[in-house]
């Protein structure tokens, strides 16, 4: 009797065990699941705010009744003047030519630079490194004056300005308002955040094998060789991360397009310059008393990302795991 008592005791005190356990494990799903709900939440709510607010009419801002579904839609109202007042298909065309081709440059670049740092050991290799990083912890906006100077009358080591000197000709050529303003600072490796690009590749080559490069050395390949053919089809994962963080970063930046150009400017300039836009084309305020302008300023930000929005919706499951695999944390 005694061991039939001992052995359901024995039963139910496993029993709450692993009632207390799955409890546990369930309260724990459910506040996991209550977390990254609010974090998307918070995360969420900009875009579908913009979009929701995109798609309504004057009278439906009126209307404070119904807030996340419209009462009346003005669609083809409000995108049809924001991509009139952005100039939507002429500013596409200047982000390509000014800033996509510029971080296409940049990636390449970074590379070169990068691998070399990683690799090789030479004279004043510690210098160059903290430079790199001065080029990371140096605000834009401390060296934007001297480089549109600079860029204005564009001068190699001083050279033609001694020129100007001596013959009183100026030869030194004003590449504001050109490509070559964004392009020349992508090619030399000191573009738009260049320092975090170059460290990126440089974590990444370090943790290269190199049994490998020693290998092509062994079959005669140059440096330049091992770096074509050894390094860069093994550095598909970073690429992947530097491409997103370089074209996304280029896609945003309107500080130097609206600095370097005066016209023809790209999306990102443009939507920072479609509030005084609308004023002066549509006559229309930014206020509470005519809150179709948020319309059309909504529209024009929903214009603004879809194009990377899309292109970082194909892309996203390849670049989650070339972050994990390149380590890039915070």
């Amino acid at each position: 009797m005694k061991s039939i008592i001992s052995t359901f005791s024995n039963f139910n005190s496993r029993n709450a065990q692993v009632l207390s356990k799955k409890s546990a494990s369930i309260l724990f799903s459910v506040f996991r699941l209550v977390v990254l709900l609010s974090i998307g939440f918070i995360i969420i709510y900009p875009l579908f705010y913009t979009i929701v607010t995109s798609l309504q009419s004057k009278y439906a801002f009126l209307n404070s009744t119904r807030v996340w579904i419209p009462t009346e839609f003005a669609i083809a109202e409000n995108y049809k003047a924001a991509f009139d007042a952005m100039e939507y298909v002429k500013s596409l065309w200047s982000t390509f030519k000014n800033e996509i081709i510029s971080a296409t440059i940049e990636i390449a670049s970074c590379a070169i630079a990068a691998y070399g740092l990683a690799r090789f050991d030479f004279k004043l290799k510690k210098l160059y490194t903290a430079i790199l990083f001065l080029t990371i912890l140096v605000p834009e906006m401390l060296i934007l004056i001297p480089r549109m100077l600079n860029y204005s009358h564009l001068d190699l080591f001083g050279i033609l300005g001694l020129v100007n000197k001596v013959t009183g000709v100026d030869l030194r050529p004003n590449i504001l308002n050109t490509v070559a303003a964004f392009w020349l600072p992508s090619i030399f490796g000191v573009g738009l955040r260049s320092g975090i690009l170059i460290y990126i590749y440089i974590q990444f080559f370090k943790g290269l094998p190199y049994e490998l490069e020693e290998a092509a050395w062994v079959d005669g390949a140059g440096p330049l060789k091992t770096f074509l053919a050894i390094a860069l089809p093994s550095s598909g994962v970073v690429i992947l991360t530097v491409t997103v963080f370089s074209m996304i970063w280029h896609w945003n930046d309107s500080l130097l397009s609206s600095m370097y150009l005066n016209q023809d400017f790209p999306l990102a300039t443009q939507i920072s310059r479609l509030p005084q836009t609308l004023g002066s084309k549509y006559h229309i305020i930014l206020s509470a008393r005519d809150p179709q302008g948020i319309g059309y300023l909504m529209a024009g930000c929903v214009l603004f990302i879809v194009p990377m929005l899309i292109i970082y919706m194909i892309i996203q499951r390849w670049f989650i795991e070339s972050i994990d695999r390149v380590g890039i944390t915070g």
